[in-house]
């Protein structure tokens, strides 16, 4: 059975960003809101809690795209390869926002990933999962909660979300409705920028 806190975006309460803290450091898998669609998330560094979210996605672990929830942009050095000054401002402009951005990876990538090529990152503009991050003390491994239904295709109130993972997660965080449209994803790793799926917000190429 999940647990259900609630959390307001406008101030994150400390405790209950340490209550979820916890679970997440004991291997625990949480559904938390974004600036876009809620997210099925756990700590990076945790290879049962990700075996678990490759498992529940139906997807093999070293195949998996996640994306990488990261506070701000002074992780990237951590799991990015360098990169150049005008990807670096591109970043910037659109950061924190709603876009996915696939970068190439470097070494230090969690050993699960070693054999990726590319890591997706993501600064969400909310305050929920960026406190999170921050008291973590590094990022979260990240994937959309896709639902079944074709009208609907995420799910936005918490209690539903609950309803339906409660078997699956240790944690569901209320934040208030979740939207309804995922992030844009930006490849970066060509000559030129490269938009792969449309989603919420307009991104600023220059």
């Amino acid at each position: 059975m999940a647990n259900l806190i609630r959390i307001y975006e406008e101030n994150p309460n400390p405790k209950d960003i340490k209550k979820v803290v916890d679970v997440l450091r004991k291997g625990g898998l949480i559904i938390y809101p974004t600036d876009t669609v809620y997210g099925l998330g756990c700590d990076i560094t945790n290879t049962n809690a990700l075996e678990r979210i490759a498992q529940i996605k139906q997807v093999k672990l070293d195949k998996a795209n996640f994306s990488f929830i990261c506070e701000d942009l002074s992780n990237l050095s951590d799991y990015v390869k360098q990169i150049d000054s005008p990807t670096f401002k591109l970043l910037k402009r659109n950061l924190p926002g709603p876009f996915t951005f696939i970068l190439p990876g470097n070494n230090n990538l969690p050993n699960v990933f070693k054999k990726k090529k590319t890591v997706g990152i993501r600064v969400p503009d909310n305050n929920i999962c960026r406190a999170i991050v921050r008291e973590l003390g590094n990022p979260i491994v990240s994937t959309s909660i896709k639902d079944e239904d074709e009208v609907i295709e995420y799910t936005t109130d918490p209690e539903l979300i609950l309803e339906k993972w409660d078997n699956l997660v240790d944690l569901v965080i209320d934040g208030g409705y979740g939207d309804n449209i995922a992030s844009t994803v930006v490849d970066l790793t060509g000559i030129e920028p490269e938009v792969i799926r449309e989603g919420k917000g307009n991104i600023d190429f220059m």
